[in-house]
């Protein structure tokens, strides 16, 4: 190890000296830790021992180099207690015996000894003094240059609060647990109209708004009880000229170290007109800009407010308004003067409802809805309808025009507990609609149970193009017998829906719909096609029958411009003969007839097709147009038959019904056509219907509607008529 004496064989054994600092490497080791390896720790003690061995022998003799070497092991971090005690007691037993050679051991080499053990002793312990004192100098100074740090932090930390506080654009308070401001800024005192000083007097209680008070007191209690640590509001102030502020508020609880609330912190911001700015957004977005009434976005709130709210006995009724007329308005005078009608109806609106409170608002267009809150009944409701119907229907004055329109309301009132807003809308508008159905300055109350046929109806609108695509549709034929003979001489195929989940179904419950949706074109085709299908089978098994088979033609399908093609194909491809098939029409879709439908009558007599006018005598009955028409049949009305009864039960107008068919008959015949009685339910009626000379007739007398394997089961006379 450079710089390190080796000891030399004159007065030091090298082999001893080594052995000497092994064991004091070990034991220094083993008493605690130490910052050197094992080889470094045994090099450093072997120069000590060395320099221990050399200060035993020297001329003159000086306890120095052990002090010395007690310092230089304090230095060296080896400061642990036991192992002084091990040096110490080693010095005194082994140095000498170990590392001087005897030869040179003197009478006063024991006094030596005990001098070097008193100065390695004395080294060490100066040298622990020593380090302690800089150990404790050095920590007194970081614990003074710690203060000041803290001292000086804190004085930067108050001139910035101060700084923060003094010019904060937001206004900050402080107030201790009672409520007493303790300090605030002048932005806080500006917001207020009040002077710093003067807020430092008064209680926060005292700048709550009146209407806020209750509130705002229960926040800042819970706050105060350590409930929250903090809170958020927009909140009212009075300044103290007595004007209201708007602020967003925030405030924060500050603790003492025990944990209890010590002061509040509040920050306002002046949000007056920010709030001024959102209520008119506000308004704006829950008003109909042209008449300034709640629209449906307001009207929806309030409504699904009260239902929300509701008692379990409050009512609450809708009054869905629209008006007659406003169309024509706008479209012959224009836009601008139809608005201006809309303000003043809306106007008249609100007025009539005024002293009850009810909400008057604008859905759209020219719809408006009253909300009749906390009626006793149906019975308000229809006064509140009534009044409205009323403030419409006066005649208004704009410009030099006189405007006059009237309304329709649909109402609907029922237990709030027992509804929700779509429903009561829903329900609403479709009231509305029965109301415009039965016409104009009326009203219609909601009835559960219509609307439930109503749906049921639409239902079976919506499942007709699927069903006829399905096959579901079937046929079913009523035999037309001969009064004078009583042999079947036709049959009138009458269609039937075979619905998967409601069973047959008659014609009354889907022919009306498919009439209205259009659909009764294609239905009425895949009729007349099975019809003609069917008659020509019962042909080919029995030609002899000469069987007509009846089929009712709707007025669409007269209208249609393809009839007379569609009616040519099908007997092409059925091979029925065109004799063999009649088309009923009713008299309302013939008499009526002009110009191309006209033609198409014409042109199907030309094919070869029978004509018939179906419940002749309940429409028009336009007896000079009659003759122009090429018509083979007419068939009578069925109230016209059942008005003929048995001599038990005659009546006048028994004899007025009879007195009706007996000159039906007599003009068909005039006019060379074949009449049929519809509706032939006794013996009596077909009596008296032969009697005057009436030549067929179609009822349940003669036969149900059946199947076409019943006809043919009847034409082969295994079926009894």
């Amino acid at each position: 190890m450079a710089g390190v004496p080796h000891p030399t064989g004159d007065d030091v054994s090298r082999a001893g000296a080594q052995q000497y600092a092994a064991e004091w490497a070990r034991a220094v080791r083993r008493f605690g830790f130490v910052p050197l390896s094992a080889a470094e720790t045994e090099r450093l003690l072997l120069v000590h021992t060395v320099r221990l061995a050399q200060a035993l022998r020297a001329e003159p003799f000086s306890g120095q180099p052990a002090e010395d070497v007690g310092r230089a092991l304090v230095e060296a971090h080896l400061a642990e207690p036991r192992m002084l005690e091990w040096s110490v007691r080693a010095l005194g037993e082994n140095l000498a015996a170990r590392v001087v050679p005897s030869r040179t051991v003197t009478a006063d080499t024991g006094e030596r000894v005990a001098g070097l053990q008193g100065a390695l002793a004395a080294g060490f312990a100066r040298a622990l003094r020593d380090r302690t004192f800089l150990q404790q100098e050095r920590i007194a100074r970081s614990a003074w240059q710690a203060r000041d740090q803290v001292e000086r932090a804190l004085r930067d930390s108050e001139a910035r609060f101060r700084a923060v506080f003094t010019g904060a654009a937001i206004g900050i308070g402080i107030a201790d647990v009672d409520g007493r401001i303790i300090e605030v800024n002048q932005s806080f005192a500006d917001m207020l109209g009040y002077s710093v000083d003067e807020l430092r007097q008064v209680d926060v209680t005292s700048l709550f708004h009146a209407d806020d008070a209750a509130g705002m007191w229960e926040l800042y209690q819970g706050l105060i009880e350590g409930k929250h640590d903090s809170i958020r509001v927009e909140k009212r102030y009075h300044r103290k000229d007595g004007s209201s502020l708007w602020t967003d508020l925030a405030v924060s609880l500050v603790r003492q170290d025990d944990g209890r609330p010590r002061f509040t912190v509040a920050k306002i911001e002046d949000i007056t007109e920010r709030y001024a700015l959102q209520q008119r957004l506000r308004f704006q977005a829950q008003h109909d800009p042209l008449t300034g009434l709640p629209n449906r976005t307001l009207f929806f709130e309030t409504l699904g407010r009260i239902l929300d709210t509701a008692g379990p006995d409050q009512r609450i009724g809708v009054c869905f308004l629209d008006l007659d007329g406003f169309k024509a308005i706008n479209d012959s005078l224009g836009h601008d003067l139809g608005d201006k009608l809309l303000v003043v109806i809306a106007r008249r609106l609100a007025d009539c409802v005024a002293d009850h409170g009810h909400l008057v608002a604008r859905m759209g267009g020219d719809e408006f809805v009253v909300l009749v809150d906390g009626g006793a009944g149906l019975d308000d409701a229809v006064a509140v309808a009534d009044a409205a119907l009323a403030a419409v229907a006066t005649p208004v004055q704009i410009g030099d025009q006189q405007l006059t329109v009237s309304a329709i309301v649909g109402i609907v009132e029922c237990p709030a507990g027992e509804t929700s807003a779509s429903e009561l809308m829903k329900a609403a508008d479709t009231t509305l609609y029965w109301a415009k159905a039965e016409g104009r300055g009326r009203w219609a109350v909601y009835d559960p149970e219509r609307s439930a046929r109503d749906i049921a109806r639409s239902a079976l609108a919506a499942k007709l193009p699927a069903a006829l695509d399905r096959g579901e549709f079937v046929l079913r034929y009523q035999p037309i017998v001969s009064l004078l003979e009583g042999r079947m001489l036709a049959v009138e195929a009458l269609v039937r829906w075979q619905h998967p989940e409601l069973g047959l179904l008659g014609p009354d419950r889907f022919i009306g719909l498919a009439e209205e949706t259009g659909l009764i074109v294609r239905l009425g085709e895949w009729v007349l096609r099975q019809a003609c299908h069917d008659a020509e089978q019962w042909r080919r098994r029995f030609p002899d029958a000469r069987l007509v088979v009846s089929v009712n033609l709707a007025a669409r399908q007269a209208d249609d411009p393809a009839i007379v093609d569609t009616v040519a194909d099908v007997l092409a491809s059925s091979g029925l003969p065109a004799e063999l098939l009649q088309l009923e029409l009713t008299e309302s879709a013939v008499m009526g007839t002009a110009g191309e439908p006209l033609r198409a009558l014409h042109r199907l007599a030309a094919l070869g097709v029978r004509l018939a006018i179906d419940d002749f005598g309940t429409g028009y009955s336009n007896l000079a147009y009659l003759r122009r028409l090429p018509i083979h049949c007419l068939k009578l009305a069925g109230p016209f038959v059942e008005g003929i009864r048995g001599e038990d039960a005659v009546t006048v107008a028994d004899h007025r019904d009879e007195r009706i068919v007996d000159a039906l008959v007599r003009l068909a015949h005039a006019l060379e056509l074949w009449v049929t009685a519809e509706a032939v339910e006794t013996g009596v009626q077909a009596e008296r219907l032969r009697a005057l000379r009436c030549d067929t007739g179609q009822g349940r007398l003669f036969g149900a509607p059946v199947p076409a394997d019943r006809i043919a089961a009847r034409l082969a006379g295994t079926e009894a008529a």
